[in-house]
């Protein structure tokens, strides 16, 4: 099965958090995985234990950045990808405010140069991690957020993945008009959570600025009270609300396009439940896992932070049958204690004991 060409995958940031679980779903599926990543964010650890975890699956790990566009181009060449899952991103809110030329940098520019060495390797196939903040702040109306609602992204790191969601757009029609194939997926998904099922790999930020991992880490200890920003939100208890979609249905729902991209399609699609959940009700359900208390501290609203973004994932469903598997947040955050009890230290953990 490893010799059919569509099984020859290359993953970018597939040392982070996402692409880590990316790459383990792909192992188990039987694809030869070539994963790239410049180490900035992601973890070399992360995928020695995706490769301890599936001994039999056939893995390279290239660490280098997308920027090297005739290293990336060799690599695909020389490894005949037939496919690639773009995820390699700056991807905090609060710091793309701090950091706007890194962000633009990275998550547009690195695109660029993915796709001028996808081109110069005549790969014809991708599926780019995308994020429901590029479409700000919806209205009453428009919730849920379907993919037809506007982009008017209001933070750096939205504008900056809306740009690289055009690029790809542009070179796709760019590739027709020439009469070439190319063909594209853009996922855009809203607040990913959870972690391996069998504490393997997990998220590991240095900060964490995620909310699930951030609470655990507080109840244990390696870190001081969650700050909760804002509190005077339109909503019923005044924070914020997202939509959580667990990691591993994240990834189905990319093997799920891998199965889908012919020669000239073009999908975008919402990745998300469809429920609502407050950050005091992320809070509490932290607190129900870990069977402690959650400290937290008042603290102003952050800029960029929509009040609500919750997920219309109708059309993904419908077109390619994909919805999610994992339906209570306590079954994912369960999956991220059982990560963080075992490697406080996230990477680190794992490295001190081999």
């Amino acid at each position: 099965m490893r010799n059919e060409p569509f099984r020859r995958v290359l993953v970018t940031g597939g040392a982070g958090y996402i692409g880590s679980h990316m790459v383990l779903l792909l192992a188990q599926s039987g694809y030869e995985v070539t994963v790239v990543d410049d180490c900035s964010c992601g973890h070399r650890a992360a995928i020695e234990a995706v490769q301890r975890a599936v001994p039999e699956a056939s893995i390279h790990f290239e660490e280098c950045s997308l920027h090297d566009v005739a290293r990336i181009g060799g690599l695909l060449a020389a490894r005949r990808i037939y496919a690639v899952i773009h995820f390699a991103a700056r991807a905090s809110i609060a710091e793309s405010f701090v950091l706007r030329e890194a962000y633009w940098k990275n998550n547009h520019d690195g695109t660029l140069a993915l796709l001028a060495a996808m081109r110069a390797a005549a790969v014809r196939r991708l599926i780019f991690s995308s994020t429901c903040a590029t479409y700000g702040v919806a209205t009453n109306a428009s919730l849920p957020i379907a993919e037809s609602c506007a982009q008017q992204p209001v933070n750096p790191y939205g504008e900056s993945k809306l740009a690289a969601e055009r690029a790809i757009t542009a070179h796709h029609r760019a590739a027709l008009a020439e009469t070439s194939a190319f063909s594209y997926a853009t996922l855009r998904y809203f607040n990913v959570v959870g972690s391996d099922p069998l504490g393997r790999i997990g998220e590991a930020h240095d900060p964490e600025h995620h909310l699930v991992p951030s609470c655990l880490l507080a109840a244990l200890g390696r870190r001081g009270p969650v700050e909760i920003f804002g509190s005077d939100y339109p909503t019923e208890d005044g924070t914020c609300i997202r939509d959580y979609v667990d990691v591993h249905d994240v990834c189905t729902a990319h093997l799920a396009a891998l199965n889908r991209l012919n020669e000239s399609a073009a999908f975008i699609f919402n990745i998300g439940s469809g429920r609502g959940t407050s950050v005091r009700e992320v809070v509490a359900a932290c607190g129900r896992v870990a069977a402690r208390a959650i400290p937290t501290l008042p603290a102003p609203r952050r800029a960029g932070d929509p009040p609500i973004l919750i997920a219309d994932a109708a059309e993904i469903s419908r077109v390619w049958g994909w919805t999610p598997a994992t339906v209570r947040l306590d079954e994912s955050i369960a999956n991220v204690w059982r990560w963080l009890s075992a490697h406080p230290n996230g990477y680190a953990t794992i490295r001190r004991e081999s």
